[in-house]
């Protein structure tokens, strides 16, 4: 699984997930970190990545530009890298099945929530 961490994610998410996202990369890495929304959906869509954000504007995309690249959008609010990492991880089979299972080929966007009780 290719994913693509948007610039609004820490870069140190990578080295966490390499586990279980091997083929991952951050804007970074790509030289992307200034570029525009539209800019690194070219570069998902070319590249065959999935982006991974906490950007509403990538949802937006797809529902514009239609897939590929798939989008999961993490709807918790902005957390620390080891929150989302977690987060990933917890849900890591479902990431999968949405990227590569048939079923959920007419699907270009997977929200992740998770509440956070205090």
């Amino acid at each position: 699984m290719k994913l693509l961490f948007d610039q609004n994610i820490s870069y140190k998410i990578i080295e966490k997930l390499k586990g279980h996202f091997p083929d991952s990369i951050h804007v970074r890495e790509a030289k992307m970190q200034e570029s525009s929304d539209r800019e690194i959906w070219e570069f998902a869509k070319t590249n065959s990545f999935t982006i991974i954000t906490y950007d509403s504007d990538f949802s937006n995309l797809v529902s514009i530009l239609g897939h590929p690249p798939k989008v999961v959008w993490i709807k918790s609010g902005n957390n620390s890298t080891d929150f989302l990492t977690n987060l990933l991880m917890t849900h890591a089979d479902i990431i999968k099945e949405f990227i590569s299972s048939k079923e959920y080929e007419s699907i270009g966007c997977l929200e992740l929530l998770n509440m956070k009780i205090v």
